[in-house]
């Protein structure tokens, strides 16, 4: 019987899982594996908030699997020799996974697939983080788009996305290969702000299932109205169920479109809220055409702005909530204790910061990739830039 690989990546979930879909179609048995290669993200190593979330998820996928038969295998090291050792050790033919698009993975991934086609096996890589790939949405001109509202109804023009796929009946051999303990990984933080990051968060497939229906039944019509007010319950708090795959885009997608009961884009909420879909599918956009722009601003002619050069004590008074303007405090302090701030909020602690302070963005966003729950490259490099004026649709 032929068996496959299923690597798990950032798509922690069963539901709508095109690479294992694509392995239990084409092969027998199904062995899913979780490689643990940090250093293949480097510079942009997960933070501490990332790897809290990280560890929950992968207790939930472990879970998930176990009702069904199977095993989460994990192992830690360089993912082309884990890969390899485990086609030896499991007889397997062929791994299966879904893509990513921060630069180093790419390039990784890349390597991965080259070489396993080169040894032999079948290698095989699927859709599912983003609805739309970002070499595949190019201007009239061949070019990349640098402006949201013209990339957003080129976007526009592709939907509905296809329906979401249901778990698969799922196979697994008859005997596993050996595998790491989770806790062998040392996900967690030795912080003082776990507690509020368990208080405040449900991480896992389930969990993300829950937060969607709840909000497409309580604020999705309401939310183009409530959006920006950090004081109501008016936003998705989706983002990091988002980042870690734990659901899909196209799920989000086809429930606000369920919930609406027609065309989600011809409702006021649901637009609004699908738009903000819109603009993470345009910050992948932005990375993968600008990789540099995680470091460096998009518009080269802001790379000598005269920034404040003492700043170590005013920018530890930010990070810790402590700077005297209500506002911004309570966002930096709520972000410590939770892992999460409003996204209104987040624009008014980095105008804060870049504006008032005169302190790099880069500052900003490091600090934010640290203690973020959602770090995600691509989103937080566009947001910071943004507010910093020196990246798209700048003024």
């Amino acid at each position: 019987m032929s068996t496959a690989l299923v690597w798990f990546r950032r798509d922690l979930r069963l539901a709508d899982h095109p690479a294992l879909h694509q392995a239990v179609t084409r092969q027998q048995r199904v062995i899913p594996v979780y490689l643990h290669a940090p250093h293949e993200e480097a510079p942009w190593l997960p933070g501490a908030a990332s790897r809290w979330w990280l560890h929950q998820s992968l207790t939930a996928l472990t879970a998930a699997l176990e009702t069904h038969g199977l095993r989460l295998i994990i192992r830690q090291g360089d993912s082309l020799k884990l890969l390899r050792e485990l086609l030896s050790e499991t007889g397997a033919t062929a791994v299966y996974w879904n893509r990513l698009y921060e630069p180093a993975i790419i390039a990784r991934d890349r390597v991965v697939k080259a070489a396993l086609r080169g040894d032999g096996f079948i290698a095989e890589s699927s859709q599912a983080a983003l609805l739309i790939e970002p070499w595949t949405l190019l201007k009239t001109d061949d070019t990349p788009y640098q402006v949201f509202t013209p990339f957003w109804k080129a976007c526009r023009q592709r939907f509905p996305p296809a329906a979401s796929l249901p778990v698969p009946r799922l196979n697994g051999p008859e005997s596993w290969p050996a595998s790491l303990p989770l806790a062998s990984l040392a996900l967690l933080p030795r912080l003082p702000w776990t507690d509020g990051l368990a208080a405040a968060w449900r991480p896992g497939e389930i969990g993300a299932q829950a937060q969607l229906a709840w909000f497409c039944e309580n604020a999705l019509t309401g939310y183009a109205q409530w959006r920006d007010w950090p004081g109501r319950d008016g936003v998705s708090r989706l983002s990091p169920h988002l980042h870690f795959g734990e659901i899909s885009p196209r799920q989000v997608w086809n429930a606000a479109a369920n919930a609406i009961g027609g065309d989600p884009l011809a409702h006021p909420g649901a637009e609004t809220f699908l738009r903000e879909i819109g603009w993470r599918e345009f910050a992948h956009a932005m990375l993968y055409h600008w990789p540099h722009t995680v470091e460096q601003p998009l518009q080269t002619r802001f790379s000598g702005y005269p920034w404040r050069e003492d700043y170590a004590d005013l920018l530890h008074a930010w990070q810790q909530g402590q700077t005297g303007y209500p506002l911004v405090d309570a966002g930096m302090r709520q972000l410590w204790r939770t892992g999460w701030m409003h996204n209104r909020v987040r624009m008014i602690v980095a105008s804060f910061l870049i504006k008032n302070c005169r302190i790099p963005w880069q500052e900003g966003a490091r600090w934010f990739w640290e203690t973020l729950v959602d770090a995600d490259l691509a989103s937080n490099s566009l947001g910071w830039q943004w507010t910093a004026g020196c990246g798209v649709d700048a003024a």
